[in-house]
């Protein structure tokens, strides 16, 4: 993996800076913002070279974004919109994952194999994208929780999926039991491992009421729990998830001082934008440079599919839980589809197709033009439908 040079750090720390300044002015979405910006970067003489990698995505830039995000989550509620969200990130998934793997295979010949990897990879909702977004325009709590955690779950699913069909490229032969055994290995394990990270290092902090080391430790456990999941095959997200969850929620009841929990939340919030900020500044440099029109066909069909298989994966899955305390309202259905983002997560799993996958240089390609279009034209609109739709600030859930 290529290293950051201090040019171009110090270019996209200026950028970045530059760019919260401005969006926040004229009021355009900041990740928007970045990748208009990393695609200005490169055109000029000192901007982002940098090769961008799964191995630099998944290693570097998600396990801060994430465990920030899980810190902020409230267990109680999380907890109780469980249910929901674990019933659309899997089957969701699934359902989106054929309905676009199907339509890529019918209607651009792709091999079953290219499609299912396509279909698997866009089916999930990007945690990195969403989060973002949803802080940014402040939507309702409870919408803003069902967003933010079903987009965290799906990932894992995504990955299982992705996981079985590496193993089919690779020859080995696929069975229902195998399917279900490295379901529960990814997701249990990804739990297992950010949960004991999380309370080990947290008995550890404990002892001490030094603010730099309290900071040390979640750093150790942010990046351990999550590189440690890499490493054994086990879902890094839900990993860092869990992780975040047991940290934000238990340390703050006596683990890490008073005095040192300002400056973990502090510091947490500059990794995530520091993170956040140089993710999507590379990701609009390497846009610029992408061969596929934003008319061509099978970008057009790829946009249509994935917004189809996002919309058959949340209206009918909002159906049963139409009549409990977890409704989800007309609107909340049509922000999880239209602000369904995609963005760093599939881009890295698209970059980790085998070479033997035939469709793989069109896959990469299609997946930037699908992100592309999710955070021009989905993420500029969703600030004017959260207002129309009054789902901003404490407006009624019902609306």
């Amino acid at each position: 993996m290529a290293e950051i040079g201090l040019t171009e750090l110090g270019t996209m720390l200026i950028v970045a800076s530059l760019v919260a300044m401005v969006s926040r002015r004229i009021g355009l979405p900041y990740t928007a913002g970045l990748v208009l910006a990393g695609i200005g970067l490169a055109y000029v003489p000192v901007g982002a070279d940098l090769p961008l990698s799964r191995e630099l995505i998944f290693n570097v830039f998600l396990p801060p974004l994430i465990f920030e995000a899980a810190m902020q989550l409230r267990w109680s509620r999380f907890r109780t919109e469980m249910p929901l969200t674990v019933v659309l990130a899997v089957l969701g998934v699934a359902i989106s994952a054929a309905i676009v793997t199907g339509g890529m295979h019918l209607l651009l010949g792709w091999s079953v194999l290219g499609a299912a990897f396509f279909g698997v990879l866009i089916a999930a909702t990007d945690p990195v994208s969403v989060i973002a977004a949803f802080k940014e325009m402040r939507a309702e709590p409870r919408l803003s929780m069902v967003v933010e955690s079903e987009s965290l779950l799906n990932d894992g699913v995504a990955a299982v999926g992705f996981a079985i069909l590496i193993g089919i490229a690779n020859g080995e032969a696929l069975t229902a039991s195998g399917a279900a055994l490295a379901l529960l290995w990814t997701v249990a394990g990804g739990l297992a491992i950010g949960a004991v990270i999380g309370f080990v290092v947290l008995t550890v902090a404990g002892r001490t009421e030094d603010h730099l080391v309290e900071v040390t430790l979640t750093t150790v456990v942010a990046w351990g729990s999550f590189l440690l999941a890499e490493h054994i095959h086990a879902s890094s997200v839900f990993a860092a998830l869990a992780a975040g969850l047991i940290v934000g929620n238990l340390g703050p009841r006596g683990s890490i001082s008073v005095a040192g929990r300002q400056h973990v939340q502090d510091f947490w919030a500059y990794a995530a934008f520091l993170a956040n900020s140089c993710l999507f500044l590379l990701i609009g440099s390497h846009e610029a440079h992408q061969p596929i029109a934003l008319v061509s066909l099978p970008l057009g069909i790829a946009i249509v599919l994935t917004l189809i298989g996002r919309a058959a994966a949340v209206y009918p899955l909002a159906l049963p839980f139409a009549r409990s305390g977890l409704r989800l309202p007309a609107t909340y259905q049509h922000v999880l589809v239209w602000g369904g983002l995609r963005g760093a997560v599939g881009l890295a799993l698209a970059l980790a197709v085998p070479a033997t996958v035939a469709e793989r240089g069109q896959i990469v390609v299609v997946t930037f033009g699908v992100v592309a279009f999710s955070i021009f034209a989905q993420g500029l609109t969703m600030p004017w439908l959260l207002r129309r739709w009054r789902l901003t600030g404490s407006a009624d859930a019902d609306h």
